[in-house]
């Protein structure tokens, strides 16, 4: 192509790919580091597919040796950039522990040598080896308009050919100079494409995907878009040149990108460089009916990292959780290391390998997190759960605020001590329904709602109960005291010590120990299930257990 198209192709004055090439020298690493890169666009919420990708990323570049992994922004699409988007996804990696080596940081600043990190910085890279394709002659300008596009789309589909910008259908790729040279001196808005050498009919191209094993797929012959009318790159171009000179050894991406494949090969072979390995990712997904989908942005709330937070699942909980949608046998791994922080987990792309797609199950998070919750000290409870409800329930921050001693108390019943452990929170936004009942202001059920819960026991024999219980009770007890003292009660009123007699002979009781202790639970908390009740009842002392029980 003359020098009078390339000249008026690039007007402004770029760095020379020797310039470049100095500035982003090879990276000097260990022979088996894995340099990573998680790279979203900023265009909407933080999807949970790119946490799920981050984390994946992250770890196998921090097991590897002298292993780096690096954050970049591919803003070039400025039509659906949202504000703040980038923002956002560096402020989620760092709440979630994510540690990038590379990119952009939360003070607006970046760390790393081989930056800018944003896409939208780097332009004039992306538009000096473009004029190097345009020169070699392996990229032109095309004018095609938009409504020209879709009349050539329409035509295509009329005669049951294959869509696209290629061979004979490319009106701007064999265009003579003149022409093109006429449109410039008009100002055309134009873009910059790629001159596949392609055969997309007849040749074939090889390659292996780290966890789709050989593929073996059609040339690419579409002379892609390299260059937009903007001057922003697309992707395609982007993405090759971004991870040449960042050391990219391995990209790791969804398997969304498996059919570009061979055009990217295709132009890291036009720039004479080694392409990194490839693995693609299948999509998390969920039950829709009877058959499997990929999570929607549109259709459903948890592809949205935000609704992780306004549901109160705690970041570690979260992290189990993806982790193990990444390799199965970290449940195994977890239950002998409870202790430990999943970078201590052997992350392998094996183990991925056998995925054909992670099924997203809320039943498999609500368990891990209420493991995970399970384990912390009422102090850890406290602390965290007060920070989520200060942001979403105040009316309950204000009362764990101002009782603080007392809600500690309520915390601690069945943690950390011998025996069973209470799993009743799965998420903070469980934690209302948990524990609001303690707090005298909400507790406010009538007696109606409280004997519906007790259908079956007479009023007579509540009180009778209720009247033995207080003449026998004693804070100072042990459980087991307390315990053979709700024997005694039991026993005194008719009722059996225990569910098998009372099955064994219905005639003879009125019921079990089972429903006298449930007369304390509804009556106390108006829930028919608890945390321990003896625990229960030291926490809320011998005054509010009297004045409660005297709604009878």
């Amino acid at each position: 192509m003359n020098k009078d198209i390339i000249q008026k192709l690039f007007p402004d004055e770029l760095p020379s790919i020797e310039a470049i090439e100095q500035k982003f020298p090879p990276r000097k690493l260990a022979a088996d580091a894995m340099v990573t890169r998680v790279a979203p666009s900023p265009t909407g919420f933080m999807h949970i597919g790119t946490l799920y990708t981050s984390l994946i990323c992250e770890r196998l570049a921090h097991q590897s040796n002298q292993g780096v992994f690096i954050l970049r922004i591919e803003d070039t699409d400025k039509k659906r950039e949202i504000a703040g988007a980038g923002e956002l996804v560096v402020k989620t990696l760092s709440e979630y522990g994510i540690t990038v080596d590379e990119g952009p940081t939360l003070t607006g600043d970046e760390v790393g040598s081989y930056g800018p990190y944003t896409q939208s910085a780097r332009a004039d890279y992306y538009m000096a080896f473009v004029k190097l394709l345009v020169e070699k002659g392996e990229a032109y300008p095309c004018f095609f308009t938009q409504e020209e596009m879709e009349a050539l789309r329409k035509k295509q589909e009329s005669l049951k050919i294959r869509p696209g910008y290629f061979g004979p259908w490319a009106k701007w790729r064999d265009a003579p100079e003149e022409n093109i040279l006429t449109e410039l001196e008009k100002g055309t808005p134009f873009v910059i494409r790629f001159r596949s050498s392609g055969d997309y009919s007849t040749r074939r191209i090889q390659f292996v995907d780290l966890l789709k094993g050989d593929m073996n797929l059609p040339e690419n012959d579409l002379d892609i878009v390299l260059i937009k009318s903007d001057g922003l790159p697309m992707y395609h171009l982007a993405h090759i040149i971004d991870d040449h000179f960042m050391g990219t050894t391995h990209v790791i991406r969804g398997d969304e990108w498996l059919a570009s494949v061979p055009l990217h090969l295709q132009l890291f072979k036009s720039f004479a460089w080694t392409p990194p390995h490839y693995a693609h990712l299948a999509p998390i997904q969920k039950m829709d009916g009877s058959s499997k989908r990929k999570l929607s942005k549109r259709k459903d709330p948890e592809a949205s990292m935000s609704f992780y937070q306004e549901q109160g699942y705690p970041k570690s909980a979260v992290l189990d959780y993806l982790i193990n949608l990444a390799n199965s046998n970290f449940e195994d791994w977890r239950k002998v290391n409870l202790d430990q922080p999943i970078s201590a987990f052997p992350l392998t792309l094996d183990k991925l390998a056998n995925s054909s797609g992670a099924l997203f199950d809320f039943v498999k998070l609500g368990n891990i997190s209420k493991e995970i919750i399970a384990q912390y000290p009422a102090q850890k409870v406290y602390d965290e759960a007060l920070a989520w409800v200060n942001q979403y329930d105040q009316p309950l921050a204000e009362l764990m605020t101002r009782y603080a001693e007392y809600t500690l108390q309520i915390l601690a019943i069945e943690r950390n001590t011998t025996g069973k452990t209470r799993k009743d929170i799965a998420k903070w936004s469980d934690l209302r329904a948990e524990v609001a009942y303690f707090y005298d202001e909400c507790f406010s059920y009538t007696k109606e709602e409280l004997l519906a819960l007790l259908a079956g026991i007479s009023i007579e024999d509540m009180k009778s109960i209720i009247l033995s219980f207080h003449s026998s009770y004693d804070r100072a007890d042990s459980k087991e005291q307390w315990f053979e003292k709700m024997k005694v009660v039991t026993k005194e009123n008719n009722f059996a010590e225990n569910v098998k007699d009372f099955k064994a002979d219905k005639a003879k009781y009125k019921g079990s120990i089972v429903d006298v202790t449930k007369i304390f639970r509804v009556l106390l908390t108006g829930k028919a299930q608890t945390p321990d009740l003896h625990e229960l009842m030291l926490v809320m002392g011998t005054e509010r257990i009297v004045k409660r029980l005297s709604i009878l």
